[in-house]
C-alpha cells in the first residue's frame, strides 16, 4: 500500500478489545457500567468536598481536582468506544482521533502531577503542622493546580504537533480501543525516529518528576513518623497518607505496564487489560479508596445525603 499523506486521511479503524460479534454485548454492558460508576463515583466526592466547610482544606481541593480530572480521563476514550459497538462501527476520524489522543495525554499527565503534588501536601500537614495553613495556603494551590494544566496541555500539545507531522496509509487500523500515541507513532507510514525519542524522552521526564517529587516526600513523612514517640501518633499520621499510597501504587504500577507494552505494534492480550486497567479501572477505583479509608469523606457523604431531608424540614 502507498504511503499517504494526512489530508488523504478520512478516518482510523479502533478494533476494540475483540472482534468477535458475540462478546460486543458484555464488552458493551461491562464498560458502560465501569464509566457509569467511576462518573457517579468521582463526582459524589466532589459533592462531598464542594458542600461541606469541614473538608476546605487543601488536600480536599486537591482531591476534587483528582476527581474532576479523572471522569474526563476516562470520558476521553469509554463514550466513543461504546458508540461504535452500540452503532457497529469501528470509525474514528483522523481530526477525532488526535483530539482524543491530545485529551487523553492531558488528563493522564494531570492524575501524575496531582498525585505529586497531593504527595507535597501530606508532607506539609506532617512534618510542618503548625505553618501548613500558611504554606499550603489557597492562593499557593491554586497556583499549583493551575501550573499544573498549563504544563501538561504544552506536553500533550507536543506530541499532538509531532503526530500531525507523520503520513499514513490511506487505511489505518489501530489495534486498540482508543488512539494510543505509541500505536499511532508505530502505524505511520513516514519516518519514526524523532517521534521515538521524543516520546520515550517526555515519558520518561513526565513519569520520574513527579514519582520522584513522591519519593522525596514520602521519604520526609517516613523520617517525620519515625521521631514521633507515641504509637498513636504515629499510626493516626500514617492514616492521613494510607489512601493516597494506594491510588499511587494503582497508578504507577498500571502506567508502568502501558509504558513497557507500548513499544510492540500490535497488543497482546497482557497490554490491552493494563490499558483497561490504566484507563478505566483506576480512575474507578479512586473514590472508593478514599471513601473507605478516609473518615472525613465519609462523614462528608453522609452529609450530602441528609441535605435534602434537612432542608425540607427547614422549608
Amino acid at each position: 500500500m502507498e504511503p499517504g499523506n494526512n489530508t488523504r486521511i478520512l478516518e482510523f479503524l479502533l478494533l476494540g478489545l475483540s472482534e468477535e460479534e458475540e462478546v460486543q454485548p458484555l464488552i458493551f454492558g461491562l464498560f458502560l457500567s465501569m464509566y457509569l460508576i467511576t462518573v457517579f463515583g468521582n463526582l459524589l466526592i466532589i459533592l462531598a468536598i464542594s458542600s461541606d466547610y469541614h473538608l476546605h482544606t487543601p488536600m480536599y481541593f486537591f482531591l476534587s481536582n483528582l476527581s474532576f480530572v479523572d471522569i474526563c480521563f476516562t470520558s476521553t476514550t469509554i463514550p466513543k468506544m461504546l458508540w461504535n459497538i452500540q452503532n457497529k462501527s469501528k470509525g474514528i476520524t483522523y481530526g477525532g482521533c488526535i483530539t482524543q489522543m491530545y485529551f487523553y495525554i492531558m488528563f493522564a499527565g494531570l492524575d501524575d502531577i496531582l498525585l505529586s503534588v497531593m504527595a507535597h501536601d501530606r508532607y506539609v500537614a506532617i512534618c510542618h503542622p503548625l505553618f501548613y495553613t500558611v504554606i499550603m495556603s489557597p492562593r499557593l494551590c491554586g497556583l499549583l493546580v493551575l501550573i499544573s494544566w498549563v504544563l501538561v496541555a504544552f506536553y500533550s500539545l507536543l506530541h499532538s504537533l509531532m503526530v500531525l507531522r507523520l503520513s499514513f496509509c490511506p487505511l489505518v487500523q489501530i489495534p486498540h480501543f482508543f488512539c494510543e500515541l505509541s500505536q499511532l507513532v508505530q502505524l505511520a507510514s513516514s519516518d519514526i525516529f524523532l517521534n521515538n525519542i521524543v516520546m520515550y524522552f517526555a515519558a520518561v521526564l513526565m513519569g520520574v518528576g513527579p514519582f520522584a517529587g513522591i519519593l522525596y516526600s514520602y521519604s520526609k513523612i517516613v523520617s517525620c513518623i519515625c521521631k514521633i514517640t507515641s504509637a498513636q501518633g504515629k499510626y493516626k499520621a500514617f492514616s492521613t497518607c494510607v489512601s493516597h499510597l494506594s491510588v499511587v501504587f494503582l497508578f504507577y504500577f498500571t502506567a508502568l505496564g502501558v509504558f513497557l507494552s507500548s513499544g510492540t505494534t500490535y497488543t497482546s492480550h497482557s497490554s490491552t487489560i493494563t490499558s483497561v486497567m490504566y484507563t478505566v479501572v483506576t480512575p474507578m477505583l479512586n473514590p472508593f479508596i478514599y471513601s473507605l479509608r478516609n473518615r472525613d469523606i465519609k462523614e462528608g457523604l453522609k452529609r450530602l445525603h441528609w441535605m435534602p431531608s434537612t432542608k425540607d424540614q427547614l422549608c
